[in-house]
Parts: structure tokens; sequence; C-alpha cells
């Protein structure tokens, strides 16, 4: 016999523990550097190949619309049904208006509606609630199921609302509905459905199991584990007083093309305690405290280069008042902070705003520049003047009005921010969001990243604007883009689907459908791994080294 079958089955046996690791999106807490400011985040990036498309390889993206800055939509599929809805960072479901939808801001709706009687119902209903104690709306109606596509990437049986009543103002704007792309923690569908399936949730096992089946588009996209990475990014256009900035994208799976990750300030999403509101960890993961929604730490706000002091307004609920965060939510047109801080600033810039008069504005001359900036991540990240104002009057361009600054309401369960960052800061900067591990946070920490593209001469920008506006009968630009739909429509579609795991739980959809072929589980849900990957990976792998080793050591006795 041959010595070298055994001597390279040798070298095998020691190698195959290495070799066999099991492989994911997720990265173990070693390799999620925590550095003073943020994450130092390694971006791994399987490689591309040719033909079929691989696990991993997966990504897309896709234009949005703008009305005006007032709302910015992105084109969906649903079935052979393609339609915008509303890009909301802000809220978790997805949901479109039907045409039973009559009363409310439906009577104004101008998108068109999904075909009631096409419906795939699952025999449960649904109520979402949106804004604060102000501005709250809410959109209700039963739950459907349907192959979803976004950005040419589709999934089959995602479920929605099929609204037949709402009072949300966005389907008066030209969005059919809105496109949740938060937590699976903040799903009101979801909750509906496994409540329906398994009874009031006295334990979240079952919902987290759940998220595969019924969770949210975008994070059921990414537990598939197909995207090139579990992450997406918003870049906002701007539509009005000077048209342009950024391209107006939804990137999914990478960074957008140019963009490279040293150039981002990452950061952690807050995560919520049980009793700050949150969802409670499951008996399989008893010490994970997941996130709630895309918020982050501020670490101070400034204006015109000085510190403002921090808000004083007590909290309600007793929740943690230790940390300053910031929702960061492209459903807000504004940007909305503590009435006490909000009131400072507008005071400052404006010597004619009176904070006692709930119909006061702060006005101030369009020429003289204002700059409001966020710390995060141990760096400022400025709001380009031009996002900072608003026409005082048409046909006037010498006075603006800080209207895209207003007051929202104190920390509280469910809510712990202080401040929302809405489309002025996605017109400033481009934020990338990062799921991490859905279903074992601490393992791969959801993260987000900011990179400003405020123009070092905005000042100057500004200037020019005003002095456009000025030549053009004393109007400010402004300009409606509508979401590209048909060509969407017309791009090629990539369908992803879960691979099954015979170590895992199964967790069986509450509606029976002849193309639901996967069963749902959660992420390292019935796995001791810690990186929360299927173990039967593993020993697949070691199975097929042991054959390989057997095979050799045959050819080398018929030798």
């Amino acid at each position: 016999m041959s010595p070298w079958p055994v001597l390279l089955c040798f070298i095998l046996s020691i190698l195959h523990p290495t070799l066999s690791r099991p492989v994911g999106h997720e990265l173990s807490k070693s390799a999620v550097k925590v550095k003073r400011g943020g994450f130092s985040l390694p971006i791994v990036r399987t490689k591309r190949g040719t033909g079929r498309v691989r696990r991993g390889d997966v990504n897309g993206e896709v234009g949005l619309g703008d009305n005006s800055d007032l709302l910015y939509t992105v084109p969906i599929g649903l079935g052979d049904d393609s339609t915008a809805v509303h890009l909301d960072t802000g809220s978790s479901d997805l949901w479109v208006i039907t045409d039973t939808c009559r009363g409310g801001t439906c009577a104004a709706a101008t998108a068109a509606r999904y075909a009631s009687s096409t419906l795939n119902l699952t025999g449960s209903t649904v109520t979402m609630s949106y804004g604060d104690s102000t501005t709250g709306t809410s959109a209700s109606g039963p739950i459907a199921f349907e192959t979803a596509t976004l950005a040419g990437i589709s999934i089959l049986d995602q479920t929605f609302a099929a609204v037949t009543t709402t009072t949300n103002p966005t389907v008066k704007y030209g969005a059919a509905g809105i496109f949740g792309l938060g937590f699976p923690s903040g799903s009101k569908v979801q909750e509906a459905l496994v409540v329906n399936k398994f009874g009031p949730i006295d334990a979240t096992d079952d919902f987290v199991r759940a998220t595969e089946a019924y969770g949210p588009l975008l994070t059921r996209i990414a537990m598939t584990n197909e995207l090139e990475m579990p992450m997406f990014a918003i870049e906002l256009q701007r539509d009005t007083i000077d048209i342009g900035g950024q391209d107006g994208m939804l990137t999914i799976g990478k960074l957008p093309d140019g963009i490279d990750e040293s150039a981002l300030t990452w950061v952690p999403v807050r995560l919520y305690a049980a009793n700050d509101g949150g969802l409670r960890a499951p008996s399989f993961a008893p010490d994970e405290v997941y996130p709630f929604r895309w918020e982050i730490e501020i670490e101070g706000v400034f204006l015109n280069g000085n510190k403002l002091a921090d808000s004083t307004q007590a909290v309600s609920g007793g929740v943690d008042n230790s940390i300053v965060s910031a929702l960061i939510d492209t459903g807000n047109s504004l940007l909305r902070g503590p009435s006490d801080v909000v009131n400072t600033m507008l005071s400052t810039v404006s010597s004619t705003f009176n904070p006692s008069d709930s119909n006061s504005e702060a006005i101030f001359p369009c020429t003289t520049p204002h700059t409001l900036a966020f710390q995060i991540g141990g760096k400022q990240f400025p709001i380009d003047p031009r996002d900072f104002i608003g026409a005082a009057a048409s046909g006037d361009a010498t006075n603006c009005v800080a209207d895209n600054l207003v007051s929202t309401d104190p920390p509280s369960r469910g809510a712990l921010f202080r401040w929302s960052l809405g489309d002025p800061f996605f017109k400033s900067n481009l934020v990338v969001f990062h799921y991490g591990n859905l279903t074992h946070p601490s393992v791969d920490p959801p993260r987000v990243g900011i990179m400003s593209v405020v123009p070092a001469n905005a000042t100057e920008e500004l200037q020019d604007a005003v002095q456009d506006a000025a030549e053009n009968g004393g109007n400010f630009e402004s300009t409606i883009e509508v979401a590209p739909t048909s060509e969407a429509a017309a791009d090629a579609e990539t369908t992803v689907s879960f691979v099954p795991a015979e170590t895992t739980t199964a967790v069986s959809t509450a509606f029976t459908t002849p193309s639901s072929s996967t069963a749902a589980r959660a992420d390292g849900a019935a796995s001791s791994d810690a990186a929360g990957s299927s173990n039967s990976d593993s020993r697949t792998l070691i199975l097929n080294w042991d054959i390989l080793c057997l095979l050799f050591v045959i050819v080398g006795l018929l030798l």
C-alpha cells in the first residue's frame, strides 16, 4: 500500500475542523470590533461567479419617487401588480389600499387600489398605528399573502395588510400604502398572525420562530442568507429649494456602488429591554435583548457650532432616561425633537418666534445659513442649510421659515427616542442599515452606517438657490418625481427562498398555500452554535471529509 493516501488523510483530519466551520452572514463577536464612537465593521463579501445565483450573491437597487420632499415612494410588486408605496424605516409592516377602502384618506387616494377579489386571505386582521400624540394615524384591514418583489428580488408568500380603512395621509400624495423596513418586533402583522395561530404571546418563542414565515418583507429576504450582506442603504434626493443632491435610491444586499465601508461611521442600534416595551427573550435565547426600531444614540445637538443643552422634559412609564437617542425615519418628512430644545433653536434663528404661541413661525432671512448638526459616533453630521428652510410665502425669496423642525413627544414605553431624524437628515446623509443576526442580536448586532453628503460649499449653494428663486418671481424650485414602477416591473427577478434545516423546529404558516414549500424557522433557534448557523452544515462537511479519506485509503490499497 502506498503511504501517501494515509498521509493525506492525516492532514485532512487536522484541517477539517477549520474547514467545517458553519458559514453565513452572521459575524462572531470577535469580528465586530467596538471602538470609540462606534463599530469597526468587517463587511464580508462572497466571491461572485457565473451562471446560477449562489447563496450570498443576491443584491438589487431601485430608484425612488419623491413628492416635493413630503414623502418618498418605492416600486413594489405583489403578484402580477406593481405599485408605489411609501418608504418607511420607522415602521415594520407592508400595506396597500384595496378597492373596498372608501372612507378616511382613501377618499382622496390617487394610486391604483389592490383588487380585493384576488386576495389570498389568511383569516387574520390587523390595525397599525403611526405618528405621535399630535399626528397619530392608523390603517386596518385583513392580512393576505402574495409573492412580493422589491428591487428585482422576489420572495414567496409574503404577508401584507390589505387596507380597507385608513386615516394615514400618504395615500393622498401618490402612495398606495406603506412599506416598513423595521424589525420584526415592531410588526403588527406578524403579531396578529402569531396570535391567531398560537394564541396570546405570553412567551415569545413562537413569535421569534415565526419571523421567516410571517415577518416583514426585507427581514425575510435577509434571513434567507441569499443577500451578499443583510443590509440596505437609502439615498434621498432633494426636490425643493434646490433640486439635486443624491440620486434617490434604495440599495439592498450591499453598499451603493462607489461607496467604501471605511467612509461610513457605524453605530449600534439601541436595544429595547422588555420593561422598556421591547420583545421578551425566548426560552432558547433567554439572555437576548432585541432591537425594536432603527434607533441610535446621539451624543449632542449643535446649532451654528454651539452645543445645545440636553432636554429636561420628563419621560413617562419609568423608561430608561440615561441615553439620548434618535429614530432614523424616512417615514417622517421633518426633524422632530424635544419641545424645550426645539423652542431654543427656533428662538435662536428667529427674533420673531414666540414659543408661547402655537401658531408662531420662525422667520429669518433666506440668505442667512443656519447649520444644525447631530453628533453620532464621535462625529458631527450637519443638515444641509438648504434642507433646514422652507419658503415663508409664495413669491417671497427674501423671508424663509424653519418649518422642517418641530416638537415631538418625550420618551415613553415602546418609544425611547427624544429625536426623530426624518427626510432632511437623509437628504444630507447616505444611511446604511445592517440587520445583523435577527434572532440572536448579541452575536451579530444590528447597526447603522452614516456618511455625510453635505458639500463643503453648501452655504454658497444656498445663496445661489435664493438668487435663482428671486429671478423666478420669488419662487423656489419644486418638482415631483414618480416612482419607476414600470421600469421595476420590467426588470429581471431573482427569487430567494429558505433552505429547510432538519435541526430546527418548524413553524407552519397559519394558512395553506400551494406555493409554500419551505418550513419557517428562526436563525439559530434550535442550534447551540454561537454564531446562530445551522450545525447541519458543519456535520455535512465533516462527513464529506471522512468519505474522502476513506476513498483515498481504498485507492492506496488498490495501488
